[in-house]
């Protein structure tokens, strides 16, 4: 669960909603720091070879689907996200390259 500005958001809802994208291999949200909200809601998503999409359509399908405190504030294309041997994303990982450096730990 994120908290994000007193906000309890589930980060499954909008994984579905995400990954439910043509040109998304695999995606994962999760709460990345933020000086006023405690946390941000930010999106972790890995392309399928050879597709692109915008950033902001993929903050608007969530805005317009699930609503703004659930649409991810920041999205982030990487090249591989880290998988389990099941293929389970490791999102701690994930969440770990965030807030290694932060003195708070949410």
């Amino acid at each position: 669960m994120i908290i994000s500005g007193g906000f309890n958001v589930y980060p499954v809802e909008i994984e579905n909603l995400i990954n439910g994208i043509d040109e998304v291999m695999v995606s994962t949200v999760i709460g990345t720091p933020h000086e006023k909200w405690g946390e941000q809601i930010t999106a972790v998503i890995e392309l399928k070879p050879g597709k692109t999409i915008e950033p902001e359509k993929i903050k608007v399908l969530c805005k317009e689907t699930l609503g703004s405190i659930k649409a991810p504030k920041e999205v982030i294309f990487w090249d591989k996200i880290p998988l389990s041997s099941v293929g389970k994303v490791l999102k701690r990982e994930v969440r770990e390259t965030f807030w290694k450096d932060q003195d708070r730990q949410v």
